[in-house]
């Protein structure tokens, strides 16, 4: 569903952490799409 709100630059920040943190070790071959569930659409 949807969030009906614009990304922050602090949204995409987040995810750009969590990318370059270890926790994203395994996450390989992946387009993570930053967009509070538009193409969910």
């Amino acid at each position: 569903m949807p969030l009906r709100r614009l990304a922050e630059p602090e949204d995409v920040a987040s995810a750009i952490l969590y990318l370059a943190s270890p926790a994203a070790a395994m996450v390989t071959g992946h387009v993570l799409a930053v967009d509070g569930g538009f193409l969910a659409q």
